[in-house]
């Protein structure tokens, strides 16, 4: 395991956050050389600008609640460590490529890699930022592609009527993009009110859950990672519906509703999981490729709103349990590398 790390590192040397045990995480050093190896003409070395916490993923990889059983397809692709800890994990870091292809050198990219501030990766796990996306946003690129993927699973069509349970980062994304459909009506619901701001920022029709809602939607969206929303997605469902589940619920039962309605409407219940593409788009796409779709999208100035909140790198290991905690104000959560 790394050693602790000091104010700062030097050229071969970086600094990265690791979960050391359930509930705790540290700063630890790690060489560079020790990362990957010596960058090559085909490996970039990158210097971190800013990285943002995917809060439901990593509130259960920093409490030790991801399961026997997942500890395999849960993996980063730059993870260090083992579940549940010690752990390097993380998968949304923007920065810049100071050594490797001149093509790269000085160009701002992204890297599904955990919070640490400079790596060496091969080149081509990096993806250069559209030029009019600010690396500020760019850290919400892992959500859109989550989102993007979400969507081609759904399958809505043009005049759907789209419901979306529970608006973390995620969810909102989804509603966002659901909404620019033609003709669609996209319905934005979460229990805590003070997500009705930022659906209004997004031009969505929100809604908490606790008036009467509609129960004739041709497909819906469930991200809320609670078991009740996927009670609340069930009810909403018209008949012959897709109910999308995209939460991850780590090693937590969930009571699935199946009774009243359930077969009566021939409902289909579809998991999604952004490891893996979309099976209808397999064929014509990749993972590459969707990423760079997710950051294109991103360009959208509205966007801004989904980013509540910043910390130095610095303070990471005081400040990481109360950014996954308060759940009911923090977005996305921004972590700058000074």
């Amino acid at each position: 395991m790394p050693k602790e790390a000091g104010a700062t590192s030097s050229p071969r040397e970086a600094r990265a956050w690791w979960v050391t045990s359930p509930g705790k995480g540290e700063i630890l050093e790690t060489s560079l050389a020790g990362d990957s190896r010596e960058c090559r003409g085909d490996w970039v070395t990158v210097q971190a600008l800013y990285s943002g916490i995917s809060r439901g993923t990593e509130s259960l990889v920093f409490h030790g609640r991801v399961p026997k059983t997942e500890h395999e397809r849960m993996r980063a692709p730059f993870q260090e460590g083992e579940f549940p800890g010690p752990v390097k994990y993380g998968y949304a870091s923007v920065g810049n490529v100071i050594e490797g292809p001149a093509e790269l050198v000085g160009k701002p990219v992204f890297c599904l890699y955990p919070h640490q501030d400079r790596y060496q990766v091969p080149a081509s796990a990096v993806t250069p930022l559209p030029e009019d996306l600010p690396p500020e946003r760019a850290v919400l690129a892992a959500n859109m592609e989550t989102a993007v993927n979400g969507l081609w699973d759904g399958l809505p069509g043009v005049g759907d009527r789209v419901a979306v349970v529970g608006l973390g980062v995620v969810g909102l994304l989804v509603a966002w993009l659901a909404s620019r459909i033609p003709g669609t009506r996209v319905t934005a619901i979460d229990t805590n009110p003070a997500r009705a701001l930022v659906a209004e920022q997004l031009g969505l029709d929100f809604s908490d859950g606790t008036g009467p809602l509609l129960d004739d939607h041709d497909l819906v969206i469930h991200a809320s990672g609670h078991p009740s929303g996927l009670e609340t997605s069930l009810a909403l469902a018209g008949a012959e519906a897709t109910i999308v589940e995209m939460s991850w619920y780590g090693d937590q039962p969930v009571p699935a509703p199946l009774g009243a309605a359930f077969h009566p409407r021939r409902l289909t219940l579809k998991s999604s999981q952004v490891g893996q593409l979309a099976a209808a788009r397999r064929p014509r796409w990749d993972h590459g490729k969707r990423l760079a779709l997710a950051l294109s999208l991103l360009r959208d100035e509205s966007l801004e709103c989904l980013i509540t909140g910043e910390t130095p790198f610095e303070e990471l290991p005081q400040a990481m349990n109360r950014i996954l905690i308060d759940g009911r104000d923090t977005l996305c959560h921004r972590i700058a590398y000074g």
